[in-house]
């Protein structure tokens, strides 16, 4: 059974604006949203953990909306729509973003935008690669601040974490690949994404990438140089956080994928290249939405730097 949940003028102070003057002052900005999803489950359990909770939905659109600054109102209607369909259940959006207070000398009211779209008709748009669902599960884990991530490929991964506030140093040896998400970056205003071009895998005794105490979260998906993880786990803040997923020994076995054994962790691998870590979360088995379509099997962990406050432990 479809529905709709309708969330009305929800406001609050962002960064808005054609002109840098404009961007860096505070103005009022109100949405309101309209999500179609399937109502029923939770309708019959009356279970919240059913349902699309707008509280979350709400909480993430103001976090988006208070950490970004775009020039058009188009260009932020559209990060809300790619937030939504990425993280929460629905099937079609319809969106209303505006100016309570435009810069206009005869308006009297609001401008704005309205944009209406379908899932499917969303991705065929975007066609971008979207970010393993491993991280958007555990990003309440990560704390805030500074994120590096290792092998970052097309950049999936760091342009969802730079839509989240992280300033992020997205690091790969493809050029290529590296030039391209530079270009993606500045086409979707992050100027909080950096990207380096370095040979990780080059014969070297000095890891001056990664210099200690640095980051805050550390992202390692789908890359396995298992020589980088005591540079990596040393350039963790006090309390930062390492995620990582990839391929277990199984997928190679079952799947054929990667193309080479020594590509796969083997069981319980990842704990012991990070037994100095503690560990928050892990998990080894079959997963979805982790690469590509259809299952893959992986480990998956969240392990975390010592230091004061540590997050508490909760296996998956």
């Amino acid at each position: 059974m479809a529905g709709k949940i309708i969330i009305e003028r929800l406001e609050f102070q962002g960064n808005c604006g054609v002109t840098l003057g404009e961007r860096r002052r505070h103005q009022p900005l109100a949405i309101d949203l309209e999500l179609e999803c399937q109502t029923e489950p939770a309708a019959t359990s009356d279970n919240i953990r059913q349902a699309v909770d707008y509280a979350q939905v709400a909480d993430r659109v103001i976090e988006v909306g208070t950490t970004q600054d775009c020039a058009l109102l188009e260009t932020f209607a559209e990060r809300l729509l790619t937030m939504l369909f990425s993280e929460f259940p629905i099937e079609r959006a319809k969106i209303w973003v505006r100016k309570l207070a435009p810069p206009l000398k005869h308006a009297t009211g609001s401008v704005g935008v309205q944009l209406e779209r379908s899932r499917l008709s969303h991705q065929i748009q975007d066609a971008g690669p979207t970010p393993a669902q491993f991280l958007t599960q555990q990003l309440h884990r990560l704390p805030k601040g500074k994120a590096l991530d290792v092998a970052a490929g097309s950049g999936r991964h760091s342009l969802y974490l730079a839509s989240h506030g992280y300033h992020v140093d997205a690091m790969d040896r493809d050029e290529q690949a590296m030039a391209q998400l530079a270009v993606t970056a500045t086409r979707q205003n992050f100027p909080n994404l950096h990207v380096r071009t370095i040979d990780l895998e080059r014969a070297t005794d000095e890891r001056t990438e990664f210099p200690k105490h640095e980051y805050d979260v550390i992202l390692v998906f789908f890359y396995l140089h298992r020589a980088l993880f005591p540079s990596l786990i040393e350039s963790l803040k006090p309390n930062g956080v390492l995620i990582c997923e990839t391929f277990t020994i199984d997928n190679y076995l079952r799947h054929h994928h990667p193309r080479r054994w020594e590509f796969c962790l083997a069981q319980n691998e990842l704990l012991r290249l990070t037994s100095t870590l503690n560990v928050l979360s892990y998990d080894e088995g079959e997963h979805n939405g982790s690469h590509g379509p259809g299952s893959a099997y992986t480990a998956q962990l969240v392990a975390q730097q010592a230091g004061t406050g540590s997050l508490s432990h909760e296996s998956s």
